[in-house]
């Protein structure tokens, strides 16, 4: 066989392979809030985090995550606004790429993680402001103080999830907060007071 007829039969073997993955992952998923089965889930550790930003000597707009979030929602698609929605940080799993940064932040100057090892949010109400989205309002507590914040989210879409064959359903979320307001005021204003948050949610139903 010719090399270019090789190529040509390696190509369509791969194909072929992979037909049916393809075809399985573009499976029966909704983007409509209203078709969502109700009940309760939870975060998927493995695919939800959070991002923050701040700015840095206005220099540069400097980021890093907490990769760990767990915690529950409860929904009927008939009643959105009454969802239930908590959620525990582990504040430790703070990371920038950067160890020295790392240990500053989780330090007494900032975080102070040996003391708050983890942060809370729980709804208290939800206010939809368009077909897919939602202005969640919580209480956040962070670094020992407890204070109303308001989530602006986005429902991205529900369905079987075709790798663990279990229903999920995913949104992504965005806020703003002063950690001043949290008694993490170091270096202000120099290191930027404002931190935005950008949430990554998946979600598995268990009940």
């Amino acid at each position: 066989m010719s090399r270019p007829a090789l190529f040509a039969a390696a190509g369509l073997i791969l194909a072929l392979a992979a037909t049916p993955f393809v075809v399985e992952a573009r499976g029966p998923f909704t983007s409509t809030p209203a078709e969502v089965q109700a009940g309760t889930y939870r975060f998927d550790a493995g695919h939800s985090k959070i991002t923050w930003s701040t700015t840095h000597l206005g220099f540069s707009t400097y980021t890093g995550q907490f990769g760990a979030l767990a915690g529950s929602l409860t929904l009927d698609p008939k009643q959105p606004t009454k969802a239930g929605l908590d959620v525990t940080v582990d504040t430790t799993s703070l990371g920038t790429l950067n160890p020295a940064l790392d240990t500053h932040l989780k330090s007494a100057d900032f975080l102070d993680v040996a003391t708050f090892p983890t942060a809370s949010f729980k709804a208290t109400a939800i206010a939809l402001t368009g077909q897919r989205t939602a202005n969640i309002t919580g209480d956040l507590t962070l670094h020992g103080v407890t204070r109303p914040v308001v989530v602006a989210a986005t429902f991205n879409q529900a369905g079987v999830n075709p790798l663990d064959k279990t229903y999920s359903l995913g949104f992504d979320g965005k806020a703003v907060i002063k950690r001043s307001d949290f008694g993490v005021s170091a270096y202000v204003p120099a290191v930027g007071d404002e931190v935005t948050l950008t949430i990554e949610a998946e979600l598995k139903k268990v009940g």
